[in-house]
């Protein structure tokens, strides 16, 4: 299957949303591991390490739960 680009670029915004949901709900029952560059790795081990060092810079897991459910401004 042949897929034109341009094509999926001149879709109706609810049209891509569905592709995403579709491509994304497809990869998360794939049994194929998705590879991970090193630099994103790497990034992430930073970003960890950082934390460790210095506390204040991240939030609780139940702070993080209120953000993403919009109970704290």
């Amino acid at each position: 299957m042949s897929v034109d680009p341009n094509e999926l670029l001149a879709l109706p915004l609810s049209e891509k949303l569905r592709l995403i949901e579709l491509l994304w709900e497809d990869l998360g029952q794939s049994s194929e591991t998705i590879p991970i560059p090193d630099w994103v790795e790497q990034e992430a081990t930073r970003r960890r390490d950082e934390m460790l060092r210095d506390s204040t810079l991240g939030i609780t897991h139940e702070e993080a739960w209120k953000r993403i459910l919009c109970e704290v401004p």
